[in-house]
């Protein structure tokens, strides 16, 4: 006798009556529940941090799956486009809730966006979900009952979150792995494994708690949420370990401020206005603090955020001249759009080619000469730049930041070279979410990250704080210190192990003030950022084959 499960028989627990009915559930049902539950997953994420919301999103996963295998054993055809429904309902909600935020950049020129709103908050994770749909049919694919299901749902998940990362440019914001990737001790493993490492071992934790509503033995229903626990355990000995291990240590005679200026995006940022913002950068630099009493004149190293000028830097002579007078002895790191011409090959009467970037500029003390510039590579559709700009044009679209046809990318990635300073790795903004994008030759050489980001686009939302969560991730990938200057924040100074030795609100204006954390000894991901994970992979696969092999 079968029982309806959307009533629960009196000995049943709660527990397996809603996974019955997870299980038993289907078409609108089913994708409201995958939906509600990729929502709920995002709370894992920053700035509220509660991971075992992933856990609930994971093992609902599991059920719908099984729902799947189940009623679509016999019609595999009809099970992967049920899987893909259901892995596109879930990732759909699990993006709107973590990227909601983006909704508040269409605001700042609201005159010119708003109307744009509801296609940027839910366009993009359409178009995000898809990535997930893919996962969840290629673990249907790969489904078996007992603990190997968990196996597949982490693995063909992590491949769909990677081809995310890489995909027509890359959009791994809010990778399923940040739900530990914002937790210090958890973090830790992206050190060995990176990002997706992390993602992959995360799944697997969060999905092991779903056989323990098996039917069956206990004993083959516990093997999952048992490992699941080992697996917990190990991460956090293995972080608590090198963190202790390993306490920040400073090279003194560097003297570093970070200024956060907290420049609205709003109408007063004008080329007209260059001499307010201008003197507004100054004095915010030069301020007395309690590290720094004299104020500039200890400082050996200043930073400035991403794009700190409404107009093109290197051409203004003069604000140079001012920038050079004012920093004392001090250099000057700076974002700042850069207009390159180029008359290469140009007959009478063509127009000259003009091309725009967006950089970080290093200017030297006194005659503020520019001492080495770095031009950002991964530019952020849209916003940087209009994908399929001949067609989208004539439609009347535009990107967000106002330059002529947006910025081009920049050529080649490279260290830069700044003088008391070891050698930078530079990350201008959206860059700061990509792992692996040091080789192994630069990361030989480098020995500090900066990173440079204007999250002022969006507000005092979520925004900022997972773009922060994920600079810092790069941090503990490569071993290296992080200078993070932000506009509106959120600003701060992080050692190679992902602590947090200051850091600035959002929304204020401020310096943080600090000596320079020495880098760590490269570890296992940055060595090898492609053959780390993968062998991980590797790995967890064979686990899974022969688990299928044994139940088999």
């Amino acid at each position: 006798m079968t029982r309806n499960p959307e009533r629960p028989h009196r000995s049943d627990p709660l527990l397996r009556w809603l996974a019955r009915s997870v299980v038993g559930s289907s078409g609108w049902k089913r994708h409201g529940i995958a939906c509600v539950s990729g929502a709920t997953g995002a709370v894992s994420l920053a700035p509220v941090d509660i991971l075992p919301a992933l856990v609930v999103t994971c093992v609902i996963s599991i059920w719908l799956l099984d729902g799947i295998t189940a009623s679509q054993k016999p019609k595999p055809r009809a099970g992967i486009w049920a899987a893909m429904q259901v892995g596109w309902w879930m990732g759909f909600g699990y993006f709107v809730a973590g990227l909601w935020w983006l909704g508040a950049a269409f605001l700042v020129d609201a005159e010119d966006f708003a109307w744009a709103l509801p296609f940027g908050v839910a366009g993009l994770p359409a178009v995000l979900a898809c990535f997930t749909a893919l996962g969840f049919a290629a673990a249907f694919l790969l489904w078996s009952m007992g603990a190997g299901r968990i196996l597949a749902f982490a693995l063909a998940v992590t491949a769909a979150e990677w081809l995310r990362a890489t995909a027509f440019t890359g959009f791994p914001w809010n990778a399923f792995g940040m739900a530990m990737g914002d937790h210090l001790v958890l973090a830790q493993v992206a050190s060995l494994f990176g990002l997706h490492g992390l993602t992959v071992l995360t799944l697997l934790v969060c999905a092991s708690p779903a056989t323990l509503m098996d039917c069956g033995p206990v004993r083959a229903r516990l093997v999952a949420p048992v490992l699941g626990v080992v697996l917990m355990i190990a991460l956090v000995a293995f972080g608590a370990t090198r963190l202790w291990l390993n306490p920040t240590t400073f090279d003194e005679a560097v003297k570093i401020r970070i200024l956060q200026p907290n420049t609205p995006q709003d109408e007063d940022f004008r080329a007209d206005r260059r001499d307010q913002i201008l003197a507004h950068y100054i004095e915010g630099s030069v301020v007395a603090t309690a590290r720094f009493p004299t104020g500039l004149a200890e400082v050996t190293h200043l930073i400035w955020p991403e794009s700190a000028f409404p107009f093109f830097l290197a051409r203004d002579t003069r604000a140079l001249a001012d920038i050079g007078r004012s920093l004392g002895e001090a250099i000057l790191i700076s974002g700042a759009a850069r207009m390159e011409t180029s008359n290469e090959d140009r007959l009478p009467g063509e127009i000259v080619k003009v091309s725009y970037y967006n950089a970080i500029q290093v200017i030297g003390p006194h005659d503020g000469r520019i001492l080495d510039s770095y031009d950002k590579i991964h530019l952020v559709p849209f916003g940087e730049y209009l994908p399929f700009s001949g067609w989208l044009e004539s439609l009347g679209l535009r990107q967000f930041v106002h330059i002529p046809g947006g910025f081009e990318p920049g050529v080649t990635r490279k260290l830069i070279a700044v003088p008391g300073l070891p050698a930078i790795f530079p990350l201008i903004c959206y860059e700061a979410i990509f792992p692996g994008m040091l080789s192994p030759d630069m990361r030989h050489q480098a020995g500090l990250i900066v990173n440079l980001s204007n999250d002022g686009w969006f507000g005092r939302t979520a925004g900022p704080y997972q773009h922060l969560a994920q600079a810092r991730l790069r941090s503990i990938e490569e071993g290296l210190p992080l200078m993070r200057a932000a506009n509106t924040g959120m600003s701060a100074v992080i050692d190679p192990y992902g602590r947090f030795i200051s850091s600035l609100r959002l929304g204020v204006e401020g310096v943080l003030d600090t000596n320079l954390p020495r880098p760590a000894s490269a570890p296992l991901f940055s060595r090898a950022p492609i053959l780390a994970p993968l062998a991980l992979f590797i790995l967890l696969s064979a686990l899974m084959l022969w688990t299928r092999r044994r139940l088999a």
